[in-house]
């Protein structure tokens, strides 16, 4: 692509590039940029012409532009092996990856590759993009990765804007492509801190497993020998296949899908653990609180990792207004001394604020929730300090005490 030149921002812009932000938002004065197309490489500039970052445009976005680097550069082969290499090493260097091959490659904004993702799934990789300037350099990102990497095959999975009303239709449905190398026929098994999951790197918005969770969940394993668990929102069972592998003496998981619930089964076997042992209950996940403290069921750990927003008209569930109501109702099954693990990946909330939510949810439930952990995304997923919408994972763990 061409690079083009005097690209002018405003002094607000100028000023968040100076302190790190990578994103350049849409305002008065991209809209007086000459036209161009997705993946033009420019030189961002000042009122004055002074030289201010090379980014990577996007028209078609809300974020019209992203920050490669503050000093001018060609986006070239040369360049991109740099970056794809400094990621690379930062995983070998600073990653556990015992018991692992399913984890994050290149994390966007935090591997300096802003707007870009790559997930390596055993001897595959999938590739996602959410800036569309990327898409012209597909190919050569391919034959990157394959020079560093050695894959058997890599896939593009697209981040549709309209994610919300696209997912409500995707079930079953091939959203992936094969950009080189050799396919993967139905689901593939990975290995994650010892216990196997299966994943779909062909069909739907989501593999079936988020590796960001990686971390907390090895933390689960080593707290729930002889425990019971509820697993709110169980997805695929990711968390529920690691609190039965680490000894839980009953698991039950829930969740609105009976197609994910199938698939968590799925994974219980791969893993030689009798699924008829556990439970797995599909409904709404307020419907199923209150019907099990009518049954008077009571757990020693309860987790909810709620979607950001629910597929189906089944669930009434969101996550900027459910939250406390669903503390409330969880908690009230949880025996003293239990532990509640909450998760939200909402971008826009911060934990400050999500932990209000659950102060809200607690006096609802007449009970004292006291914080023991506050953790994040998995060590993979970077992100720079003056970024602060990449850490948008908040897991918190607290201990339930009667008010």
């Amino acid at each position: 692509m061409a690079k083009e030149a005097g690209f002018i921002v405003g002094p607000e812009t100028v000023r968040m590039v100076e302190l790190g932000h990578p994103w350049i938002i849409a305002d008065r004065y991209t809209k007086k940029w000459p036209s161009g197309r997705a993946g033009d490489i420019i030189a961002l500039v000042d009122e004055k012409g002074g030289f201010v970052a090379t980014a990577m445009r996007d028209p078609g976005d809300r974020i019209v532009a992203r920050v490669l680097s503050r000093h001018p550069m060609k986006l070239d082969r040369d360049w991109l092996e740099r970056r794809v290499f400094q990621a690379v090493r930062l995983r070998e260097s600073h990653v556990d990856m015992e018991g692992t091959n399913a984890y994050r490659l290149i994390n966007g904004e935090g591997d300096f590759l802003p707007g870009l993702t790559v997930d390596r799934y055993k001897d595959h990789l999938m590739i996602q993009l959410y800036c569309g300037g990327w898409k012209p350099y597909l190919g050569l990102l391919s034959e990157v990765l394959q020079k560093i990497c050695h894959p058997h095959g890599i896939y593009e999975k697209p981040r549709p804007q309209d994610t919300r009303n696209l997912a409500a239709n995707l079930e079953n449905k091939k959203m992936s492509r094969l950009l080189w190398g050799e396919p993967v026929q139905g689901k593939l098994a990975v290995l994650e801190n010892g216990v196997n999951f299966l994943v779909d790197l062909a069909e739907g918005l989501n593999t079936g497993l988020f590796l960001d969770q990686r971390e907390n969940r090895a933390d689960l394993m080593r707290r729930v020998k002889g425990a019971r668990v509820l697993n709110l929102f169980a997805y695929t069972g990711a968390f529920s296949v690691a609190a039965a592998a680490a000894g839980a003496a009953k698991v039950t998981s829930v969740d609105v899908s009976e197609t994910y619930l199938d698939w968590a089964k799925e994974n219980f076997g791969i893993n030689r653990l009798n699924a008829k042992r556990h439970d797995f209950i599909s409904g709404d996940c307020y419907v199923v609180l209150e019907d099990l403290r009518r049954q008077d069921s009571h757990y020693d750990i309860i987790i909810m990792d709620p979607p950001s927003f629910s597929t189906t008209s089944k669930s009434r569930f969101t996550t900027r207004k459910g939250t406390s109501e669903l503390v409330a109702l969880a908690s009230s099954l949880l025996v003293d001394g239990g532990l509640l693990i909450t998760s939200s990946n909402l971008q826009k909330m911060d934990m400050a604020d999500y932990l209000k939510e659950l102060r809200r949810g607690a006096l609802q439930g007449d009970c004292e929730l006291r914080v023991i952990r506050l953790a994040g995304q998995s060590t993979d997923f970077p992100y720079p300090v003056t970024f602060p919408e990449g850490r948008y994972l908040k897991y918190v763990m607290s201990v339930k005490n009667k008010a």
